[in-house]
């Protein structure tokens, strides 16, 4: 049940457009709070709440730095949140697409 309520985490923190513009301002490094509230058209008190929302589904983690807080992805959380859920739902289209991703390299291979 654990990991289905952090799964459900995950899924509620991408449900806000902002939240999923944040995690990919974050994806090429940290960034301090005032940083990333710069780069969006509303308060930094709601920019503060959106990050404590991503925090609390474990896809961001923060630390201080002087006055300042910054914050930064966590490794593969968000893909293997994903990852597991779309392997319950349907398996059978990991299979495919492993398939597919074999396919043609084993293709390349059979003609050298």
């Amino acid at each position: 049940m654990r990991n289905d309520d952090a799964t459900s985490d995950v899924f509620t923190a991408l449900s806000s457009p902002i939240r999923r513009q944040i995690l990919q301002e974050l994806r090429d490094g940290e960034l301090a709070a005032g940083d990333i509230a710069g780069r969006f058209p509303v308060s930094g008190p709601t920019i503060s709440r959106h990050l404590s929302v991503l925090k609390g589904a474990g896809l961001v983690s923060e630390r201080r730095d002087a006055n300042r807080i910054l914050y930064s992805l966590v490794g593969d959380r968000l893909a293997l949140s994903v990852g597991d859920f779309l392997s319950a739902v349907c398996p059978e289209q990991i299979v495919l697409r492993g398939i597919q991703k074999v396919t043609p390299t084993t293709t390349n291979e059979a003609r050298a």
